[in-house]
């Protein structure tokens, strides 16, 4: 690997790393790509040829699995919860969430989540990732019932 690619990969690998800590910020590609010293549609490029996904996906993706996380606790509106991980409209956020988790924000959050008490975190972490497959949400509902 040249020393050009691994600096790339390094600004990649950094700004994905701004997302996952700061997923609550209004974050866009603009302000990403600077975050990584390249322009945005080379960003985006390079993010998504690294990483299998754009970066607003990927993003969404980790506001999604935080959001599952709060409404797990039951404590918190649907609407809260939106806005605590850094979505500004609810529809949008709904729409996001059912598509990647299979059920509505509501629905998940009324649903008996006790199964995870007993299964240690690394693994409750993995069987509750979002995923845009249908096959892995099936194949995650399937391990908890069990």
């Amino acid at each position: 690997m040249t020393p050009e690619k691994l600096a790339t990969l390094a600004h990649l690998r950094r700004t994905r790393d701004l997302m996952d800590r700061e997923y609550a910020r209004p974050l866009d590609v603009a302000a990403l790509a600077r975050a990584a010293l390249m322009s945005p549609a080379h960003f985006s490029r390079q993010f998504r040829a690294t990483y299998g996904e754009t970066p607003y996906a990927y993003l969404m993706t980790r506001r999604i699995e935080r959001a599952k996380a709060l409404l797990r606790r039951g404590d918190l509106s649907v609407t809260e919860v939106c806005l605590a991980v850094g979505c500004t409209s609810l529809g949008s956020f709904s729409a996001r969430f059912t598509e990647l988790v299979g059920e509505t924000p509501t629905a998940y959050r009324a649903r008996d989540h006790d199964a995870l008490a007993s299964v240690p975190s690394c693994i409750a972490r993995e069987l509750t990732r979002p995923s845009r497959s249908p096959a892995r949400v099936r194949e995650a509902r399937g391990a908890l019932a069990r």
